[in-house]
Formats: structure tokens, sequence, C-alpha cells
């Protein structure tokens, strides 16, 4: 991922915030090539009995690519890992 400096941030806000929404995508935001902030999509469901991040992870769309990759454990090593 690409880290954004404030500076062009602050240029181009409005275009990255648009980027965002409209086409999913996400930007580290830093200094001296060091990620400080992540600028992502905000859920499109929003509960609020959960915890900002919960609802981030669960509802923001932001782990989607998961889906086109392959599953690396089967259930079986799950479950012999946690349970």
């Amino acid at each position: 991922m690409k880290i954004i400096t404030t500076t062009k941030v602050r240029k181009r806000i409005s275009e990255m915030v648009d980027r965002v929404k409209y086409h999913g995508e996400v930007f580290a935001i830093g200094r001296r090539n060091s990620a400080e902030a992540l600028l992502i999509r905000f859920p499109r469901a929003y509960n609020k009995d959960l915890s900002d991040i919960t609802n981030i992870n669960a509802y923001s769309e932001s782990f989607d690519f998961f889906k086109s990759e392959p599953d690396l454990y089967t259930i079986k090593d799950i479950k012999k890992k946690y349970v």
C-alpha cells in the first residue's frame, strides 16, 4: 500500500474521499514513509451495540478481497488449534 503524505492529503482530500467511497480504495496517510492512519470506506451498516473497530471489520467491506483468496486452513485445522 502506498503511503501518501499529509501535505498531499490536504491538497487532494476531496478526490481521495470520492475514490474511497465509490471505488473502495484504501489510502495510508503518514510521514517519512511511515503509515500513521488509514482512509477506508465507512461501514454501510452500523451497529451501535458493537465497537467501532468491530463495525469497520464486519461492515466496511475492507476484507472483501479475501473472498477471492483460497482457503488456507480447513475447519478441522482451526478446531484443532483453537478448540
